[in-house]
């Protein structure tokens, strides 16, 4: 698959050839959807909490004897069916990530590249560098091509005043091709690719 190369003043700087079997794949939202779901699993916190009966601030005394009240017998009032006992059962602090197989993984890399491709939403830019390092120049750049949520992936690092210039711009991220992932890619509506980074990306999914 050929795809034309652009710099970043929109003039043309050659063309690439995109590997089929990581570009051209049929889309199937089925491994999208078990990659973005093992990826927001991972990243969920976890740390929901509440006290049980031995932990909220009560006396442990007995609140009234056994028998002879005419009530249901009751030991402490920290019990569960008492107001503001504990609670029976609630939600403790514990990790939501499952596993997922590496296999599984680099196709819904593959495939999210792939949808990105064939929606057209995929740019393959020279190399993504300013020489000022400004922001302004960059957002005034991202306008002018019609980019709106855009994320930059390079090669093995990224450039540092690039990447500075890219931080102050609301919906603009850049990542080094060891930090690309499905989440990310699906949430941007436009994928910038340098050379260096489609390059990276096809060594580390052949």
């Amino acid at each position: 698959m050929k795809k034309d190369v652009i710099k970043l003043d929109t003039s043309k700087a050659g063309s690439i050839d995109l590997a089929d079997d990581i570009f051209s794949l049929e889309p199937r939202i089925d491994i999208l959807h078990r990659v973005v779901r093992w990826q927001r699993a991972r990243a969920q916190a976890g740390t929901h909490k509440v006290k049980t009966r031995s932990e909220v601030k009560y006396s442990k005394k007995k609140i009234y004897r056994q028998k002879g009240t005419g009530g249901a017998r009751h030991g402490a009032r920290s019990a569960p069916i008492f107001r503001g006992g504990g609670v029976y059962k609630g939600p403790q602090p514990r990790s939501h990530a499952f596993d997922l197989p590496k296999k599984v993984r680099a196709l819904g890399l593959k495939h999210a590249l792939s949808a990105k491709a064939a929606a057209g939403e995929l740019v393959v830019l020279d190399e993504a560098s300013l020489k000022a390092g400004k922001s302004k120049e960059l957002a005034s750049t991202i306008r002018k091509m019609g980019w709106k949520r855009t994320l930059f992936i390079d090669g093995a690092e990224v450039n540092l005043d690039f990447a500075r210039a890219a931080s102050n711009i609301d919906g603009v991220d850049v990542l080094p091709s060891a930090g690309a992932n499905v989440y990310d890619i699906l949430k941007r509506d436009t994928l910038v690719l340098t050379k260096s980074g489609v390059q990276a990306l096809e060594a580390r999914l052949k």
